[in-house]
């Protein structure tokens, strides 16, 4: 099989079936909207390549009893009594992140770039998430 392509919105939905087949196999979708083009991405394919090519760069530091969680680059930081409960809490700021984000730091300079990293957020599950930070995903 090969690729699909549909060069309308109303050409897609008559075809929806075979557009999602078509990604849940890991073949190229396609829909034309005006000058404008998107993939139809099968969701766990397209989160485990983002895992792997969004490093976490999760920085854990021990210190005053605790432990502190940051992503150098972000303004994202959690701290928490014990390792895992920093990681929690570090797993609800990147959430956080992501609905701002997603509600008006899109489009600001210094954060427009961090789209991968909010879609691997939105992607993914609390264990997920977990993983991707500690660096044991699978």
């Amino acid at each position: 099989m090969s690729a699909v392509h549909y060069e309308s919105y109303t050409e897609a939905r008559a075809h929806l079936k075979d557009l999602l087949d078509a990604a849940e196999e890991g073949r190229v979708a396609t829909v034309r909207r005006d000058a404008g083009r998107a993939a139809i991405v099968d969701v766990e394919r397209l989160r485990r390549f983002l895992s792997l090519v969004t490093a976490s760069k999760a920085e854990v530091v021990a210190e005053a009893g605790g432990w502190s969680v940051f992503l150098p680059g972000l303004p994202v930081a959690a701290d928490g009594a014990t390792f895992d409960e920093a990681i929690a809490e570090m797993v609800q700021a990147l959430r956080e992140y992501a609905d701002d984000w997603q509600d008006r730091l899109r489009t600001a300079p210094n954060h427009q770039d961090n789209w991968g990293l909010v879609q691997l957020i939105e992607l993914s599950d609390d264990r997920q998430l977990t993983e991707w930070l500690v660096g044991d995903a699978p």
